[in-house]
């Protein structure tokens, strides 16, 4: 009877041994698939799934939303190309106010923000940019043949008879100014037409906005008596140039898409593909970022 009752406790102790190491390996193995899982990166996800979800504002000519419901723009534009190539076939676009981009983004409601963000200091503590897709700056139109030779802000405050347009309340008010441009050179407009309409009418010797916006009204207006100074230097301000660069962005632990994406946009930039989707957006070679990078313009 005793030896009965050992074999049957040596069993029982088996048997519980047996039972928690069978859970201690289960709770290991779907500890290890958890981790797995957490680290497996927003490129692989995305590839994985075929679809990556994409955070962008209501701005023309960067991102927008056509009256059909497309989404489209420069920013978006490039975006859908650099994905593609990556193996990434559609983007679900979601649209949010821009000051929430960048907390959306952080938040994880979107893993890629794409709105035609200039990069600066600031938000690159916050996010981590690609390299720049497009730069913009100031522009001018004049008559064509460039009759008085305006070529920058200071050719204008040189020459005390010409006349600038310039859209009331636009940010290039303060630029003339601070270029020494007198009060009664300047014209203001009620709206960019208007300055292209002062331009061909004779009223002004130039119109200035940025650059994007002056080609878009150019190209509108069709007509071969104006055209768009090519080789005009930007002003500066407090010693900096006032051109801006936009580019994507990513959550800091997001370096795998975002160097996945700086690399298929250095090809999109070599062969010339790129500046075939800025286009259609008004920009030029004048908009392209040449070999700006992120990492320049976060420490500036």
């Amino acid at each position: 009877m005793k030896k009965l009752f050992s074999y049957s406790l040596c069993f029982l102790l088996i048997c519980i041994v047996a039972g928690c190491t069978s859970q201690s390996v289960g709770s290991q193995t779907k500890a290890s698939d958890e981790k797995s899982t957490a680290q497996e990166n927003t490129l692989e996800k995305a590839k994985k799934q075929g679809f990556i979800t994409v955070g962008f504002a209501n701005e023309n000519p960067y991102a927008y939303a056509t009256p059909d419901g497309k989404l489209t723009g420069e920013a978006v534009e490039v975006a859908r190309v650099i994905l593609k190539n990556l193996g990434i076939s559609e983007m679900n676009g979601v649209l949010t106010e821009f000051g929430s981009l960048i907390p959306g983004l952080k938040a994880k409601r979107f893993d890629v923000i794409t709105a035609g963000m200039f990069i600066n200091p600031d938000r690159s503590k916050e996010v981590a940019f690609a390299n720049p897709e497009y730069s913009i700056g100031e522009a001018i139109a004049v008559k064509k043949g460039n009759p008085h030779k305006l070529h920058s802000y200071q050719d204008i405050a040189a020459n005390k008879d010409a006349k600038v347009a310039v859209m009331v309340g636009a940010i290039e008010n303060d630029y003339l100014a601070k270029a020494g441009i007198a009060k009664g050179q300047i014209v203001t407009v009620p709206d960019q037409p208007s300055a292209i309409s002062a331009l061909q009418a004779g009223r002004v010797d130039a119109v200035t906005m940025t650059g994007p916006s002056l080609q878009a009204m150019l190209d509108s207006a069709k007509d071969s008596k104006i055209e768009r100074v090519m080789d005009f230097t930007q002003p500066e301000l407090d010693g900096k140039s006032v051109r801006g660069y936009g580019a994507a962005a990513f959550r800091k632990e997001d370096s795998a898409l975002r160097e996945a994406f700086n690399q298929e946009l250095d090809k999109l930039k070599k062969s010339g593909q790129l500046l075939e989707i800025l286009k259609p957006f008004g920009f030029t070679e004048q908009e392209l970022p040449g070999d700006m990078t992120a990492n320049q313009l976060s420490n500036t």
